[in-house]
């Protein structure tokens, strides 16, 4: 026979493991996303590399490229603080992107 203490301690377990399991999901999930837009940025960087190469450093399509990929630096920047450079291979936690 279940008495009402036993019932509580069951439902306290089940919330402490349901906390648990949101604690250790939201950061992955966040790397996930993170990871998302490194790959969006590495993907316009790819880009803009081939149209300023097939087109010119000055080419209206290589500048479209740069304003797309100011816009997605915006985009992460404004989800994650940071943002990331293709060229080092690394994220930046300066909003620094227009001085490179």
């Amino acid at each position: 026979m279940n008495t009402p203490r036993k019932a509580f301690g069951g439902t306290i377990a089940v919330l402490l493991l349901n906390a648990l399991l949101l604690v250790t999901a939201v950061p992955s999930a966040r790397a996930d996303d993170r990871d998302k837009c490194r790959r969006q940025i590495e993907k316009i960087e790819e880009r803009l590399n081939h149209e300023v190469a097939r087109h010119g450093e000055h080419s209206p399509q290589a500048e479209s490229r740069r304003r797309q990929l100011r816009e997605e630096r915006e985009r992460c920047w404004d989800h994650y603080h940071s943002w990331w450079n293709g060229s080092d291979h690394q994220w930046h936690t300066e909003r620094d992107w227009e001085q490179r």
